[in-house]
């Protein structure tokens, strides 16, 4: 059974600081690229970060040199280091898992996902 959980999400003020994680199971999850989506109230879900099996990654420009996305492929854990956290990162976030990168950037989304955890930022 395929299994992506996500934790520590929480609330903080501005400016602060996140670490989200994701716990991977019943996947060869050093053969997967893998990304953290976000979902506020009244948005669409917005692709953050991505990480392809070899480590390589990719960021939204709006959070480009705040998060940092990672992966230990010995843990099975996909990792999202927020800093500098602003009102409008505020939302649910997903991380979420396909064989094919591409999958990220096309209509179809990627294959698995977790439920998400939340993260509100007051200002």
């Amino acid at each position: 059974q395929v299994q992506f959980v996500e934790s520590g999400g929480g609330s903080v003020p501005f400016g602060g600081s996140l670490r989200l994680s994701c716990a991977a199971s019943g996947v060869a999850f050093s053969d997967f690229a893998m990304g953290w989506y976000r979902q506020a109230p009244g948005n669409q879900r917005e692709l953050v970060a991505t990480i392809d099996k070899r480590g390589r990654t990719n960021y939204v420009d709006s959070v480009k040199g705040r998060f940092t996305i990672s992966r230990d492929n010995a843990k099975n854990m996909l990792y999202l280091e927020m800093n500098s956290l602003k009102p409008e990162d505020a939302a649910v976030y997903y991380c979420s898992g396909d064989l094919n990168l591409a999958r990220f950037y096309t209509v179809k989304p990627p294959q698995y996902w977790g439920e998400g955890t939340l993260v509100t930022v007051s200002s």
